[in-house]
């Protein structure tokens, strides 16, 4: 009886935590938004008169993935993330925009990220002790790992798979509660 009790109420604390559960969806859709945003733009910035999807349609293509209907994917792809971010930020539609950018993070991981593995950042190897050993004898060493230690791309599944879950997190519980357009949307709208 005495351990059911104190279950209870360790369980009736861990449920006021209710009240603030909005933070969850709210910290992932701003984790998310600047990854979406920075790859969208990387792709093509249309504020930049020097910028276009040009080389992604390309390596969609036959210049690399060999991707069917590159130019099509290469839109798609880049509007989904573009598009995605802002409705992130906002908390407009998430559950919606969550769909094409889970569909672009496995398209990424099967297609470019899957020959390398699941690692994002390589391990320790001989490649790695035989670049830096260049970098410190012919390069400025301190200034480049000032802020951390050196390290090769792997290039692996890892960020796109992590990216992937997190958008079907948000898929199934939505943008949260207060802090996103979706529950004031809702709440107006709930009685129609």
């Amino acid at each position: 009886m005495f351990i059911c009790s104190v279950a209870n109420t360790f369980q009736g604390w861990l449920n006021k935590t209710r009240a603030i559960d909005f933070l969850a969806p709210l910290a992932l859709r701003f984790y998310l938004a600047p990854i979406f945003w920075m790859a969208a733009n990387n792709k093509w910035n249309p504020f930049d008169a020097d910028s276009s999807l040009d080389g992604v349609i390309g390596w969609f293509g036959a210049g690399g993935l060999n991707l069917p209907f590159p130019e099509i994917m290469a839109y798609l792809a880049w509007g989904a993330e573009y598009f995605g971010a802002i409705f992130l930020v906002l908390g407009f539609a998430v559950r919606w925009i969550s769909l094409p950018l889970m569909v672009t993070m496995f398209v990424a991981a099967t297609t470019v990220h899957w020959g390398n593995g699941w690692l994002a950042i390589a391990e320790p190897s001989a490649q790695l002790e035989a670049a830096r050993s260049i970098l410190q004898e012919h390069g400025n060493y301190d200034w480049l790992t000032q802020n951390g230690n050196f390290v090769i791309l792997n290039n692996g599944i890892e960020f796109a798979t992590t990216y992937f879950i997190m958008l079907m997190t948000l898929f199934f519980i939505g943008a949260g509660k207060y802090v996103s357009t979706d529950y004031w949307i809702a709440k107006k709208y709930s009685n129609c």
